[in-house]
């Protein structure tokens, strides 16, 4: 990487642009007109100063020197121990037509971290429990908000569901947010599919999936502090192995969340 070294001034962007959450940026590139469309990289490194292991996200953008922002992506670094220290590096394209003569630069957007062991594991090994417990990206439309949990079985026994999600709500230093209601089912905020649906046994089988959806309402009155829950803690049922996940809840002041019940995805 025809990179600028973290110990020089000519490194671009503001100080909380390069480092955030105990990740910094240590050198970066300019626009490579070698791929179409260009690429731009940074390296990076990810600091663990707590006394527990912990798995990174991290959300890089792309700018433009005029400060547009023209992509981002996000990178995962798992299970950093602690006081550990680890380098990586990511790469994004440019999706300006023309980007010659136009440095740019990365910046750190958003950092956000998970107990280890609490880490959604989307890919790899089955975790101990069994199953896989993800987040989708979610839906928003006029300012309605509903993101999917997702429950896969991959395991080698079946696995009993009867209910709802369990969730705890937590704020940016994963700290738990008690000024919000939790409803089990829709609690009034809208008529969405399957959330005022009866709770029924649900029995996953082997590779067999399940869903639930949260739901809520970003609204924010006049002179009211907005809430913000980047984080939730779920089990699949009480008693479940934690798994913390990052929907990003905007609730605004409504200080309410909708939960449906688990639903057995259909037999494809």
């Amino acid at each position: 990487m025809n990179a600028t070294s973290s110990g020089s001034t000519a490194l671009p962007g503001a100080p909380d642009e390069l480092a955030r959450d105990g990740v910094r940026i240590i050198g970066m590139s300019g626009w490579s007109h070698q791929e179409t469309p260009p690429v731009i990289s940074a390296e990076f490194e990810v600091a663990n100063r707590e006394s527990e292991p912990f798995t990174y996200t991290i959300t890089f953008d792309a700018v433009s020197g005029s400060g547009a922002v023209l992509e981002n992506t996000k990178q995962t670094v798992p299970d950093v121990g602690p006081g550990q220290t680890v380098r990586r590096a990511v790469r994004l394209s440019g999706s300006a037509p023309d980007l010659r003569g136009d440095k740019g630069r990365v910046r750190i957007a958003k950092v956000r971290r998970v107990p280890a062991a609490e880490a959604p594991a989307e890919t790899g090994p089955c975790p101990p429990s069994g199953v896989r417990l993800t987040v989708d990206a979610g839906d928003a439309a006029m300012g309605l908000r509903v993101v999917g949990l997702r429950l896969t079985n991959c395991g080698t026994r079946a696995y009993h569901l009867n209910g709802f999600p369990v969730l705890q709500l937590l704020d940016e230093d994963r700290k738990p947010v008690p000024a919000v209601k939790i409803f089990k089912g829709s609690g009034g905020i809208a008529t969405v599919t399957d959330f005022d649906a009866p709770a029924r046994p649900v029995v996953l089988a082997p590779g067999q999936t399940a869903g639930s959806g949260l739901m809520w309402r970003n609204t924010t009155d006049a002179g009211s502090a907005a809430v913000n829950v980047p984080y939730v803690r779920v089990r699949a049922k009480p008693g479940a192995r934690p798994v913390m996940v990052t929907p990003e809840l905007d609730l605004g002041t409504t200080g309410k969340l909708a939960v449906s019940p688990w639903k057995k995805d259909p037999a494809r």
